[in-house]
Protein backbone atom coordinates (compact mmCIF):
# COMPACT_ATOMS: atom_id res chain seq x y z
CA UNK A 1 0.00 0.00 0.00
CA UNK A 2 1.41 3.31 -0.91
CA UNK A 3 1.96 5.22 2.65
CA UNK A 4 0.52 8.58 1.89
CA UNK A 5 0.11 10.53 5.01
CA UNK A 6 -2.31 14.10 4.26
CA UNK A 7 -3.22 16.14 6.80
CA UNK A 8 -6.40 17.90 7.18
CA UNK A 9 -8.59 20.07 9.30
CA UNK A 10 -12.08 22.37 8.09
CA UNK A 11 -9.68 24.56 8.94
CA UNK A 12 -6.86 21.09 9.09
CA UNK A 13 -4.55 19.86 5.56
CA UNK A 14 -3.39 16.89 2.29
CA UNK A 15 -1.38 14.17 3.52
CA UNK A 16 1.29 16.89 4.06
CA UNK A 17 1.98 17.83 1.13
CA UNK A 18 -12.63 22.55 4.27
CA UNK A 19 -10.69 22.81 6.21
CA UNK A 20 -7.15 22.56 6.73
CA UNK A 21 -6.57 19.07 5.45
CA UNK A 22 -3.26 17.73 4.56
CA UNK A 23 -2.18 14.29 3.06
CA UNK A 24 1.59 12.73 2.40
CA UNK A 25 3.57 10.58 0.37
CA UNK A 26 5.49 9.67 3.78
CA UNK A 27 5.99 13.60 3.35
CA UNK A 28 8.20 12.73 0.42
CA UNK A 29 8.24 15.59 -2.33
CA UNK A 30 6.21 15.19 -5.74
CA UNK A 31 8.41 12.39 -7.32
CA UNK A 32 10.31 11.07 -4.62
CA UNK A 33 9.98 8.14 -1.92
CA UNK A 34 12.26 8.24 0.73
CA UNK A 35 13.53 5.33 2.37
CA UNK A 36 11.56 5.00 5.52
CA UNK A 37 15.11 6.40 7.93
CA UNK A 38 14.58 9.43 6.00
CA UNK A 39 11.23 9.87 6.53
CA UNK A 40 11.17 11.11 10.24
CA UNK A 41 13.91 14.21 8.62
CA UNK A 42 11.87 15.02 5.90
CA UNK A 43 8.86 15.52 7.75
CA UNK A 44 10.56 17.54 10.27
CA UNK A 45 12.07 19.63 7.06
CA UNK A 46 8.34 20.13 6.39
CA UNK A 47 7.09 21.46 9.18
CA UNK A 48 9.91 24.18 9.37
CA UNK A 49 9.34 25.69 6.13
CA UNK A 50 7.06 28.18 5.89
CA UNK A 51 2.99 27.12 5.77
CA UNK A 52 0.63 27.26 2.90
CA UNK A 53 -2.71 26.56 2.71
CA UNK A 54 -4.82 25.97 -0.76
CA UNK A 55 -7.92 27.42 -0.32
CA UNK A 56 -11.21 25.94 -1.87
CA UNK A 57 -14.49 27.52 -1.87
CA UNK A 58 -18.19 26.11 -2.61
CA UNK A 59 -20.78 28.00 -3.70
CA UNK A 60 -23.70 26.94 -1.38
CA UNK A 61 -27.01 29.03 -1.91
CA UNK A 62 -29.54 28.54 1.17
CA UNK A 63 -32.18 27.94 -0.99
CA UNK A 64 -30.65 25.61 -3.82
CA UNK A 65 -27.61 24.09 -2.15
CA UNK A 66 -25.14 21.37 -4.74
CA UNK A 67 -25.43 17.71 -3.60
CA UNK A 68 -23.24 16.30 -1.53
CA UNK A 69 -21.24 13.30 -3.85
CA UNK A 70 -21.45 16.35 -6.46
CA UNK A 71 -19.69 18.86 -4.67
CA UNK A 72 -17.33 16.01 -3.83
CA UNK A 73 -16.06 15.13 -7.01
CA UNK A 74 -16.28 18.90 -8.18
CA UNK A 75 -13.70 19.55 -5.08
CA UNK A 76 -11.33 16.95 -6.84
CA UNK A 77 -11.58 18.32 -9.77
CA UNK A 78 -10.78 21.76 -8.45
CA UNK A 79 -7.87 20.45 -6.96
CA UNK A 80 -6.54 19.00 -10.07
CA UNK A 81 -7.30 21.49 -12.18
CA UNK A 82 -5.03 23.72 -10.42
CA UNK A 83 -1.83 21.32 -10.27
CA UNK A 84 -2.04 20.54 -14.14
CA UNK A 85 -2.64 24.78 -14.90
CA UNK A 86 -0.05 25.81 -16.92
CA UNK A 87 0.12 28.69 -14.23
CA UNK A 88 1.24 26.28 -11.95
CA UNK A 89 4.50 25.39 -13.37
CA UNK A 90 7.71 26.36 -15.15
CA UNK A 91 8.03 29.97 -14.77
CA UNK A 92 4.44 30.62 -14.33
CA UNK A 93 2.46 32.94 -12.66
CA UNK A 94 1.49 30.49 -9.16
CA UNK A 95 4.71 28.19 -9.66
CA UNK A 96 6.44 29.22 -6.51
CA UNK A 97 3.65 29.24 -4.52
CA UNK A 98 2.56 25.99 -5.64
CA UNK A 99 5.95 24.37 -5.52
CA UNK A 100 6.16 26.17 -1.68
CA UNK A 101 2.69 24.94 -0.57
CA UNK A 102 4.01 21.54 -1.66
CA UNK A 103 7.53 21.46 -0.02
CA UNK A 104 6.01 22.08 3.57
CA UNK A 105 2.81 20.31 5.08
CA UNK A 106 0.26 20.07 2.02
CA UNK A 107 -3.17 21.92 3.62
CA UNK A 108 -6.48 22.73 2.34
CA UNK A 109 -9.10 24.50 3.38
CA UNK A 110 -12.76 24.30 2.29
CA UNK A 111 -14.87 27.40 2.87
CA UNK A 112 -18.62 28.09 1.99
CA UNK A 113 -19.64 31.45 0.35
CA UNK A 114 -23.21 32.62 -1.36
CA UNK A 115 -24.42 35.64 -2.73
CA UNK A 116 -22.36 38.70 -2.91
CA UNK A 117 -19.35 36.71 -0.83
CA UNK A 118 -19.40 34.50 -4.17
CA UNK A 119 -18.93 37.12 -6.31
CA UNK A 120 -16.23 38.68 -4.28
CA UNK A 121 -14.60 35.20 -3.86
CA UNK A 122 -14.78 34.96 -7.97
CA UNK A 123 -13.23 38.09 -8.50
CA UNK A 124 -9.97 36.88 -6.56
CA UNK A 125 -7.18 34.86 -9.23
CA UNK A 126 -8.71 31.26 -9.52
CA UNK A 127 -10.13 29.12 -11.45
CA UNK A 128 -13.89 27.95 -10.49
CA UNK A 129 -14.98 24.45 -11.75
CA UNK A 130 -18.55 23.00 -12.21
CA UNK A 131 -19.58 20.04 -11.83
CA UNK A 132 -23.43 18.72 -12.20
CA UNK A 133 -24.65 21.78 -9.98
CA UNK A 134 -21.85 22.24 -7.60
CA UNK A 135 -19.43 25.22 -8.11
CA UNK A 136 -16.04 25.18 -6.02
CA UNK A 137 -13.38 27.70 -6.78
CA UNK A 138 -9.84 27.05 -5.80
CA UNK A 139 -7.11 29.59 -5.11
CA UNK A 140 -3.25 29.45 -5.37
CA UNK A 141 -1.61 28.91 -1.90
CA UNK A 142 -1.89 31.40 0.52
CA UNK A 143 0.38 31.75 3.76
CA UNK A 144 -1.37 30.14 6.74
CA UNK A 145 -1.61 33.40 8.15
CA UNK A 146 -2.16 35.81 5.07
CA UNK A 147 -5.63 34.78 3.94
CA UNK A 148 -7.31 37.37 1.44
CA UNK A 149 -9.96 39.58 3.67
CA UNK A 150 -12.30 38.13 0.75
CA UNK A 151 -11.98 34.60 1.95
CA UNK A 152 -10.81 35.00 5.68
CA UNK A 153 -14.50 36.02 6.58
CA UNK A 154 -16.08 33.27 5.09
CA UNK A 155 -17.09 30.26 6.65
CA UNK A 156 -15.52 26.82 7.46
CA UNK A 157 -18.17 24.98 9.77
CA UNK A 158 -21.67 24.09 9.23
CA UNK A 159 -20.82 23.20 5.57
CA UNK A 160 -22.49 19.85 5.17
CA UNK A 161 -24.54 18.65 1.97
CA UNK A 162 -26.97 15.57 1.21
CA UNK A 163 -27.15 13.33 -1.53
CA UNK A 164 -30.84 13.35 -2.37
CA UNK A 165 -30.73 10.19 -3.53
CA UNK A 166 -28.18 7.34 -4.29
CA UNK A 167 -25.42 7.90 -6.02
CA UNK A 168 -25.16 5.49 -9.54
CA UNK A 169 -22.50 3.35 -9.05
CA UNK A 170 -19.06 4.51 -10.90
CA UNK A 171 -18.80 4.54 -14.48
CA UNK A 172 -15.83 2.04 -15.81
CA UNK A 173 -12.42 2.76 -15.92
CA UNK A 174 -13.07 6.22 -14.46
CA UNK A 175 -11.16 6.91 -11.28
CA UNK A 176 -12.63 6.35 -7.98
CA UNK A 177 -11.96 8.36 -5.09
CA UNK A 178 -13.68 5.51 -2.70
CA UNK A 179 -14.26 6.97 1.36
CA UNK A 180 -14.39 5.03 4.38
CA UNK A 181 -17.53 3.35 5.38
CA UNK A 182 -16.13 3.66 8.83
CA UNK A 183 -16.02 7.60 8.88
CA UNK A 184 -18.75 10.50 9.42
CA UNK A 185 -16.92 13.28 7.88
CA UNK A 186 -19.07 16.85 7.34
CA UNK A 187 -19.15 17.88 3.30
CA UNK A 188 -16.55 20.25 3.96
CA UNK A 189 -14.13 17.81 5.73
CA UNK A 190 -15.35 15.47 3.27
CA UNK A 191 -14.30 17.73 0.01
CA UNK A 192 -10.87 18.85 1.29
CA UNK A 193 -9.61 14.30 1.83
CA UNK A 194 -11.52 14.16 -1.82
CA UNK A 195 -9.09 16.65 -2.61
CA UNK A 196 -6.28 14.72 -1.21
CA UNK A 197 -7.17 11.99 -2.85
CA UNK A 198 -7.00 13.05 -6.39
CA UNK A 199 -3.74 14.88 -5.69
CA UNK A 200 -2.10 11.11 -4.52
CA UNK A 201 -3.27 9.93 -7.76
CA UNK A 202 -2.48 12.66 -9.83
CA UNK A 203 1.35 12.62 -8.09
CA UNK A 204 1.66 8.96 -8.81
CA UNK A 205 0.64 8.74 -12.56
CA UNK A 206 3.05 8.90 -15.32
CA UNK A 207 3.25 12.14 -17.30
CA UNK A 208 1.31 10.16 -20.46
CA UNK A 209 -1.55 9.19 -17.84
CA UNK A 210 -1.50 12.51 -16.04
CA UNK A 211 -2.14 14.32 -20.00
CA UNK A 212 -4.83 11.64 -20.92
CA UNK A 213 -6.89 12.29 -17.32
CA UNK A 214 -6.26 16.31 -18.20
CA UNK A 215 -7.57 15.96 -21.20
CA UNK A 216 -10.68 14.16 -20.61
CA UNK A 217 -11.46 16.83 -18.19
CA UNK A 218 -10.53 15.03 -15.16
CA UNK A 219 -13.81 12.26 -14.89
CA UNK A 220 -14.05 10.92 -11.60
CA UNK A 221 -16.27 9.40 -9.01
CA UNK A 222 -16.59 9.81 -5.42
CA UNK A 223 -18.11 6.83 -3.55
CA UNK A 224 -18.46 5.32 -0.56
CA UNK A 225 -16.84 1.66 0.15
CA UNK A 226 -18.86 -0.57 1.39
CA UNK A 227 -16.73 -2.69 4.16
CA UNK A 228 -15.64 -5.34 1.77
CA UNK A 229 -14.41 -3.62 -0.67
CA UNK A 230 -12.21 -0.63 1.40
CA UNK A 231 -10.99 -4.28 2.49
CA UNK A 232 -9.90 -5.10 -1.16
CA UNK A 233 -8.35 -1.67 -1.40
CA UNK A 234 -6.49 -1.15 1.54
CA UNK A 235 -4.35 -4.26 -0.15
CA UNK A 236 -4.13 -3.61 -3.37
CA UNK A 237 -1.04 -0.87 -3.11
CA UNK A 238 -3.22 2.22 -4.40
CA UNK A 239 -2.57 5.38 -2.60
CA UNK A 240 -4.17 6.19 0.99
CA UNK A 241 -4.94 9.45 2.42
CA UNK A 242 -3.98 9.40 6.44
CA UNK A 243 -5.26 12.25 7.91
CA UNK A 244 -3.62 14.59 10.50
CA UNK A 245 -6.69 14.55 12.37
CA UNK A 246 -6.52 18.27 13.43
CA UNK A 247 -10.67 18.32 13.15
CA UNK A 248 -13.57 15.68 13.28
CA UNK A 249 -11.60 12.71 13.06
CA UNK A 250 -8.28 10.69 14.75
CA UNK A 251 -5.51 11.11 13.73
CA UNK A 252 -3.84 8.42 11.44
CA UNK A 253 -7.37 7.79 10.11
CA UNK A 254 -7.22 6.63 6.62
CA UNK A 255 -10.13 8.65 5.14
CA UNK A 256 -9.99 7.95 0.80
CA UNK A 257 -8.04 5.66 -1.57
CA UNK A 258 -7.70 6.79 -4.92
CA UNK A 259 -8.43 4.03 -7.59
CA UNK A 260 -7.01 5.03 -11.11
CA UNK A 261 -7.17 2.85 -13.54
CA UNK A 262 -3.65 3.60 -14.61
CA UNK A 263 -2.29 2.73 -10.82
CA UNK A 264 -3.73 -0.41 -11.05
CA UNK A 265 -1.71 -1.49 -14.41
Amino acid sequence: MSSNDITSPQDDGIPSRQDDDSPSRQDAPPGAQPASADVQSVSAGRDAAPQFVLPLVVHIEKSDPPARTDALETAARAVLTILSDPRSAGEGEWAQVMRDWQDARIRKVVRRARGGEWRKASALPGITVTGKAAEVRVFPPVPLDGWPKELAKLQVSGTDLDDPQEPDAPDPGVAVLWTSPDLDMSAGKAMAQAGHGAQLAWWDLSDADRATWRDAGFPLSVRTASPERWRELTGAGLPVVRDAGFTEIAPGSETVIADHPALRA
